[in-house]
């Protein structure tokens, strides 16, 4: 079966960076993109970032440019994504996912606070 589980969240303070990772198993993880979505409380999902299978190529909402990175370790089966200058705004549940045999799977999530 496929799983997520991403992990790295925690209480930050403004200006601050965090590095969140997702690990993966159950399908072949270096045949598919993976991404990152957020949701802020009492808000919708947003999507944050994507990556494509090889990491060839990355994804960025505009909010997010010049101070999130995405990279993936495909020998590891595993995504991350790299949170510098960190904004009260940036706090969410951060999950990853991806869509494999026509179907999303999500990890649990790993909240991030940026609060002073």
């Amino acid at each position: 079966e496929v799983q997520l589980v991403e992990s790295g969240g925690g209480l930050v303070q403004p200006g601050g960076s965090l590095r969140l990772s997702c690990a993966a198993s159950g399908f072949t993880f270096d045949d598919y993109a993976m991404n990152w979505v957020r949701q802020a409380p009492g808000k919708g999902l947003e999507w944050v970032s994507t990556i494509e299978w090889n990491g060839g190529s990355t994804y960025y909402a505009e909010s997010m440019k010049g101070r999130f990175t995405i990279s993936r370790d495909n020998a590891k089966n595993t995504l991350y994504l790299q949170m510098n200058s960190l904004r009260p705004e940036d706090t969410a549940v951060y999950s990853c996912n991806t869509t494999w045999k026509s179907r999303t799977f999500w990890g649990q999530g790993t909240q991030v606070t940026v609060s002073s």
